[in-house]
């Protein structure tokens, strides 16, 4: 195509797009995809170079969401972080209590009761089969599948259910303390829990029969959007983003914090790295989630005594710093902790999973055709809360 342009008042000529045989000018468009939702879980802008219909380069740019939640950490005391610390992942929350607060224990020596510990790795492994339930539903439903959502809605509102009895919340649990947990769990709730882990387990072949092997998914997403053992560990991801490309790595059992290194932690791994990888290792995440969950549970059952440690009124960390690092339901997530001796730290880092996994959108999108776009996007499993913090 050809046009005229006006430069310092002369016309010229530009040619633009490519001609047969590349013998014309290419110009590529530069393309912004956002900063509104592009089917994903928050406000997200991408500057795509395109070429046609295909992605020449990406530069993913966050901060729309930024609230300066490291900011806030320090002029809140560390009974006051933790309501602020379950908010920048809102779907795994109790995850991301659980973090601080093992700072702030290893910071201060603190031995945490082992009924404590094992109730905390139970409803940490529920947290992360309601976060991978939220994703098997909504990504499907961004490409075009109505209806795993409403599978995937009812086995999350079982799980619900029982955290919202333990804890009074569905979402933001805050649950989590310095030194354990806020209280008792209610009488009989393991035994609940039990039940709506059998009930979960056997009802998920009703989603997984109903969009693993589905013709039109796989068709979306089989050899889309890779991403190769090589460029995941360059860019730092982690979890089921960087095991679906071969990353054999899960702090649970190659780093155990809390009584991990007492369970046998199943680490689903694939080798592909596309997009039907990743689904994959969600999918088969909760499973082995599940097994953990019960495993825990059986364990609390033959614990008795406290869940929580007597704190002074005003709880101070001693100077210094540590580090404490979980495998949080989208990948590992870190906590620099540096205190001067006062009630607030002086300074709380997050190193949060999504925003090392989305830096990868530099590398994967490349190549790939436009309307390939969201079923990539949706794969990499981010929550934009927890890049922008």
């Amino acid at each position: 195509m050809t046009v005229m342009t006006t430069d310092a008042g002369d016309l010229r000529e530009l040619t633009v797009g490519t001609g047969a045989g590349g013998e014309q000018l290419g110009t590529d468009m530069v393309l912004n995809i956002g900063p509104q939702h592009p089917s994903t879980h928050g406000v997200l802008r991408l500057k795509l170079v395109l070429d046609g219909e295909r992605v020449v380069a990406c530069e993913p740019i966050v901060g729309y969401m930024h609230r300066g939640a490291e900011k806030l950490f320090e002029v809140r005391d560390y009974r006051q972080i933790i309501v602020l610390a379950n908010r920048h992942d809102w779907l795994s929350a109790f995850s991301n209590e659980l973090g601080v607060v093992l700072a702030v224990e290893r910071l201060m020596g603190m031995e945490v009761p082992e009924r404590a510990t094992w109730l905390r790795m139970a409803l940490a492994e529920l947290n992360r089969v309601l976060n991978h339930l939220m994703f098997l539903g909504s990504y499907p439903l961004e490409i075009g599948a109505i209806t795993p959502v409403f599978y995937a809605f009812r086995e999350r509102e079982t799980i619900q259910a029982v955290m919202e009895e333990v804890s009074g919340g569905r979402i933001h649990y805050m649950f989590n303390r310095v030194g354990g947990l806020k209280e008792e769990v209610p009488s009989g709730w393991t035994g609940r829990a039990r039940a709506a882990i059998a009930e979960v387990r056997r009802r998920m072949p009703d989603l997984d029969n109903l969009i693993r092997r589905n013709e039109i998914f796989l068709a979306r997403t089989v050899g889309v959007g890779v991403l190769s053992a090589a460029d995941a560990a360059a860019f730092g991801a982690s979890g089921p983003v960087a095991r679906a490309s071969g990353l054999d790595l899960d702090l649970r059992r190659d780093e155990p914090y809390l009584a991990y290194d007492q369970l046998d932690v199943p680490v689903v791994t694939r080798s592909t790295g596309d997009c039907h990888a990743r689904f994959e290792v969600l999918l088969d995440q909760v499973y082995a989630s599940l097994d953990l969950a019960e495993q825990c549970l059986d364990r609390v059952d033959r614990l008795t005594g406290p869940v929580n440690t007597r704190l002074p009124k005003v709880l101070k960390a001693p100077e210094g710093h540590t580090y404490a690092w979980t495998e949080n339901p989208l990948g590992i997530n870190g906590y620099y902790l540096v205190s001067r001796g006062e009630k607030t730290p002086w300074r709380l880092k997050l190193r949060t999973a999504s925003y090392a996994n989305v830096q990868a959108l530099a590398t994967l999108l490349p190549g790939c055709l436009v309307s390939d776009l969201i079923a990539i996007l949706g794969s990499m499993f981010f929550v934009v809360g927890d890049i922008d913090k």
